[in-house]
């Protein structure tokens, strides 16, 4: 891992890229992936940012709510050595190896020697939730992770100068779908004080794997384990061949994911996944492994579900199922509400529920609702891009007892709330 500098000196030569702002939302229709010129340079301009070209979001859109999330942290605050120029062969990342703990040195070296393997990065890949949605993030050494991103991203300089100096770069194909803050920062987690990242460039990463990176100074922050992914490439011969010697380095703890050319169009039915999630809701997510089905459905395993999951009895919505960590402070709220007259203002055949197995419709996208950390009320009257009509004082007491409000995004989902703090009810 790089070395960390100190803010000022970094601060003195960076470039400032402005107001970069992008719509967002954990389904937003005007999100399109545009990946129709592989050779196209990253974005570093802030008027290609998904907005309306006057550096404001698009109509209809509202604005997140000011203070609503952490302090934000300028560039250079969390910086490493700046890479120089790059170095060493461009390589794809075959496969991609995530796992709960930091993979070992002389694992890595194991995976290194297998027959077909040409290059191995390692990096810490975390989930972050956004807006409902989970990004990938991964804390790398700009230097030798820009050989594994996109060929126009690893040849743009500016993109990992501006990353070793503490700004996040952004996979092109989600800028839209990200709540960036008039002054450019993006708030990495739905806690009440994730830290807020000034985004730096708009640049392809590891296509299927990777959303955004920042540097390896990020990751006590942001609660990541250090090293616990490994991108693999394996230039010159189907990634197929070199799975199977992997995974019996890796052992049965270790997810092996395909992201060729070939696998990218689609996760691979019956391979189980991990999401390692990190924040204030880590505690009630864990490490959260699943199997993917047909039909945007996931089947997370068995044991989480057993540890994780319960069916209970609510004020106002009577029995619902949720993470078992969500229900004291629901139940606090609700029952608050009830006590201040308001229970009438949530329409229990309204309730659009809390635990579902699947993806984010249309994608393969995991959002709070898979960990049962979210829940729907009253939908008729709140869909997605709308004010909302549901009660405000409602919304306030939600947010007292740890609960972030979808009408707060940038591409509003007024229905939705989403615990984003552990509230212990006294």
């Amino acid at each position: 891992m790089g070395r960390v500098r100190t803010a000022a000196a970094v601060a003195a030569g960076l470039l400032s890229l402005g107001a970069l702002t992008a719509a967002c939302g954990g389904e937003d229709p005007t999100t399109q992936q545009d990946r129709s010129a592989p050779g196209r340079a990253a974005s570093l301009d802030p008027t290609d940012s998904g907005t309306d070209g006057a550096g404001g979001p698009r109509p209809g859109q509202a604005q997140p709510s000011a203070g609503a999330s952490g302090s934000p942290v300028p560039p250079g605050a969390r910086a490493v050595d700046p890479p120089g120029p790059r170095r060493g062969a461009l390589s794809y990342a075959d496969l991609v190896v995530t796992g709960p703990e930091e993979i070992d040195a002389e694992t890595v070296e194991r995976v290194r020697a297998l027959p077909g393997v040409t290059a191995v990065e390692q990096v810490a890949l975390a989930r972050v939730s956004l807006d409902n949605r989970l990004v990938s993030v991964a804390a790398v050494e700009p230097a030798t992770y820009r050989n594994f991103a996109a060929a126009a991203s690893a040849e743009t300089q500016q993109v990992w100068d501006r990353v070793a100096a503490g700004e996040v770069a952004v996979d092109r194909s989600i800028r839209r779908r990200l709540p960036t803050d008039d002054e450019g920062y993006l708030r990495l987690g739905s806690d009440r004080d994730a830290p807020r990242v000034h985004v730096g460039a708009y640049a392809d990463q590891v296509e299927g794997a990777i959303d955004a990176v920042v540097n390896s100074a990020w990751i006590e922050e942001l609660g990541m384990t250090p090293g616990n992914a490994l991108l693999v490439s394996t230039t010159g011969v189907a990634p197929q061949t070199v799975e199977k010697p992997l995974r019996r380095v890796l052992g049965d703890r270790v997810p092996v994911q395909l992201v060729d050319a070939v696998a990218r169009y689609g996760l691979d039915p019956g391979a189980q996944q991990t999401a390692v999630v990190v924040g204030a809701t880590a505690d009630a997510v864990g490490t959260y492994r699943y199997t993917v089905l047909g039909g945007g459905r996931i089947a997370p395993d068995p044991a989480w579900v057993s540890a994780h999951i319960s069916t209970e009895t609510v004020p106002i919505l009577g029995s619902i199922t949720c993470n078992r960590l969500l229900f004291p402070q629901l139940r606090a709220a609700l029952s608050e509400i009830v006590q201040r007259g308001l229970a009438d203002t949530i329409d229990p055949g309204q309730y659009a529920g809390c635990y579902y197995p699947r993806f984010i419709a249309g994608s393969a996208t995991l959002s709070n609702h898979a960990f049962g950390l979210a829940l729907d009320l009253n939908v008729a009257g709140n869909q997605r891009g709308s004010v909302g009509e549901i009660d405000r004082t409602v919304v306030a007491i939600f947010k007292k007892w740890g609960f972030g409000w979808g009408g707060d995004w940038r591409w509003t989902d007024p229905m939705h709330f989403e615990m984003n703090a552990l509230v212990s009810p006294r």
